[in-house]
């Protein structure tokens, strides 16, 4: 079970973060250019979805290309599978940053911590597939995580930034 886990682990790695850095680089830059929480879901849910199908795609033609070129006949990875990985952990760990926006639709007392939460959830996140792809290659899981932490956590401040200094340009 293991080796047909991690057969797939880079896309699941390469989604997950994905998903995870893009997303919540929407969340950061709207929120550094004060922009409204139905505004943040839209770009957010916008970016998910798109970028999402976008990787996918993208996954798909790689896996057959890389097929075709070299000509493996007992290629095990299927291309389908490898988009379908990247899609899904790319949407649902994607999700992550858009989480609390979306229970503030609900509960109003929520929006007020709402990328605080974000934050922390996305954080979390990070960890989480840092870890996993730590475990599943036998290296150090702590360090994988918190690597994997950090480089979402620059993304993301450069995100933030880019959205304060430019917040001049929302009427």
């Amino acid at each position: 079970m293991k080796k047909k886990v991690s057969k797939y682990l880079p896309e699941f790695v390469y989604g997950g973060i994905d998903g995870t850095v893009t997303t919540f680089a929407v969340v950061s830059g709207a929120v550094g250019a004060s922009l409204s929480s139905s505004i943040i879901l839209i770009l957010g849910f916008a970016n998910l979805f798109a970028d999402g199908l976008s990787m996918a795609v993208s996954s798909y033609l790689s896996s057959k290309s890389d097929r075709e070129l070299n000509k493996k006949k007992n290629y095990t990875k299927k291309p389908i599978r490898a988009a379908t990985v990247t899609f899904l952990s790319f949407v649902f760990v994607g999700f992550i940053p858009l989480l609390f926006f979306v229970l503030s639709l609900f509960n109003s007392n929520l929006l007020s911590n709402a990328f605080l939460f974000s934050s922390i959830l996305t954080g979390i996140a990070f960890l989480f597939v840092g870890s996993v792809k730590g475990f599943i290659t036998k290296r150090y899981w702590v360090k994988s995580g918190l690597e994997t932490l950090v480089i979402g956590a620059v993304v993301s401040l450069i995100a933030f930034l880019v959205g304060y200094f430019l917040r001049g340009l929302v009427n």
